[in-house]
């Protein structure tokens, strides 16, 4: 009976495990999704406010799940959950001194300009010209009766500018959001003066083996006395207020015995330690070993006691956000820029031997995983795993600000950077009193745009299928 018991607890615990796991996920869409709708309100919002018409505000891609017009917007969700647009009329300009007298119909058709002679052979344009006056077409066909002054492209420059980076802003502004419930509420992991391991022997830092064997000589702190829990008071008289202070006065006391005030189970104890000259690896600022020209780690000869602080959750100032939410900003902006190599080494980790980068670009499976094994470890505090969530959450939107700044059509950036192009070329030519050029003709970019697309597809396939295949995980 006790092992029928026992076996039912076991399957109890894993089919727990697994909705948890299954939660963690849930929560990550649910949140992606809430990031790109609000990222499209960031669009739709100024757009209307700037009089533009706006025929479709859409979740997602493909066919539509469901939809409900409300004046003369059509709202819905699509089947594909990895974006969302907003369809305003009037997207591009109409070819400069040219009418379009018939329609295209297909993507190879061919459109008949005025000015043709009638009965003349009718050249068939390139892909890449039809795929312009398609997209061309297909903008003036979106303009009804009387709305040409809703258009998108009859707009100022700066109200164009403002519509197209709502998108980006709003994801910024749910990061900052995100971030300072993380930070101000829940606060961040940092050591304490309380002892969470005492090492039981002395290695190098360099040496293979990272496990204590019988031969091995005591760790100092172990042999002094010293035990997890214990919270340090004071070294050789010197109140300890910081961990670092400790980290400090041992490394620099190698064979020097150390009077060591530790407060255990609420009453003071005192302690002798001698801290071992030993090797140790070189840290930097964010606690990673420093390395020379030739890529190895830096180490030195410093004192030794084999003592690790226990961490707790801190609350931070409001000051400290923006820095935050800067640095992030800058680590996702440096992966993007590294883009294509990072993509190299995810194709040769996926389809070789190797081990997937774990501070690499993922997918939105990757990122659903790992929240997934967040929820479903059942050491981690309810609290913690709560704020692992924003900060997954806060790091996704500040990937969506990122790389839809990037200045490449159809991303946000791509009609920033249109724009602030029509506007230099405008200033210049009333600064030389020439000729008005007009709108930007972006249409013609339309074959890059349908390259950068492809482009994506292809991005979002690879780390898909890397994050099946050889998905990068909490557990290491």
């Amino acid at each position: 009976m006790a092992s029928r018991f026992a076996a039912w607890d076991g399957y109890s615990t894993q089919v727990e495990s697994v909705l948890l796991f299954i939660l963690g996920v849930l929560v990550i869409v649910v949140g992606l999704a809430l990031s790109i709708g609000l990222h499209e309100i960031g669009h739709l919002v100024p757009a209307k406010l700037f009089g533009v018409k706006v025929t479709q505000y859409m979740i997602g891609f493909g066919p539509t799940l469901f939809s409900k017009k409300k004046g003369e917007t059509e709202y819905g969700v699509k089947a594909i959950p990895l974006g969302g647009y907003i369809a305003m009329i009037g997207m591009f300009p109409p070819r400069n001194g040219e009418g379009v007298r018939s329609a295209s119909t297909g993507f190879f058709d061919t459109l008949v300009q005025e000015g043709e002679p009638a009965g003349a052979p009718v050249k068939k344009p390139s892909a890449a010209a039809t795929m312009v006056d398609d997209a061309r077409q297909a903008s003036a066909e979106s303009i009804g009766e009387g709305e040409d002054h809703r258009a998108f492209y009859r707009l100022p420059v700066f109200k164009r500018i403002i519509i197209m980076l709502g998108g980006p802003f709003m994801n910024l502004l749910i990061a900052v959001v995100l971030f300072s419930v993380l930070l101000m509420g829940f606060g961040t992991a940092q050591a304490t003066t309380t002892l969470g391991s005492v090492s039981e022997c002395v290695l190098p830092a360099t040496s293979d083996r990272q496990t204590c064997e019988t031969a091995d000589e005591a760790a100092p702190g172990a042999a002094g006395g010293l035990t997890p829990g214990d919270r340090l008071v004071s070294i050789n008289g010197q109140a300890i207020e910081t961990w670092e202070q400790s980290t400090e006065i041992i490394r620099t006391s190698a064979g020097d015995t150390l009077t060591v005030v530790v407060e255990r189970d609420g009453s003071e104890q005192t302690l002798t330690v001698t801290p071992k000259l030993t090797e140790r690896y070189v840290l930097n600022e964010a606690g990673k070993p420093e390395t020379d020209a030739a890529g190895d780690a830096i180490t030195e000869d410093v004192g030794f006691v084999g003592i690790g602080p226990a961490s707790a959750m801190v609350p931070q100032p409001a000051s400290a956000v923006l820095p935050a939410v800067g640095q992030t900003i800058g680590t996702t902006a440096n992966i993007i820029l590294n883009l294509p190599q990072r993509l190299i080494d995810v194709a040769t980790a996926a389809f070789g031997s190797g081990e997937r980068d774990p501070n690499g670009p993922i997918s939105v499976v990757g990122v659903g995983r790992i929240a997934g094994e967040i929820t479903s470890i059942d050491t981690i505090p309810v609290a913690d795993k709560v704020a692992s969530m924003l900060g997954i959450l806060g790091s996704v939107n500040i990937a969506l600000f990122v790389f839809n700044l990037v200045p490449l059509l159809p991303l946000d950036g791509g009609h920033v950077a249109g724009a602030l192009f029509e506007g230099i070329r405008r200033f210049f030519a009333k600064l030389f009193k020439k000729r008005d050029p007009g709108p930007v003709d972006m249409a013609k970019l339309m074959p890059l745009t349908f390259a950068v697309v492809i482009l994506l597809g292809g991005m979002s396939l690879l780390l898909i299928y890397a994050d099946i295949v050889k998905p990068i995980s909490v557990f290491g």
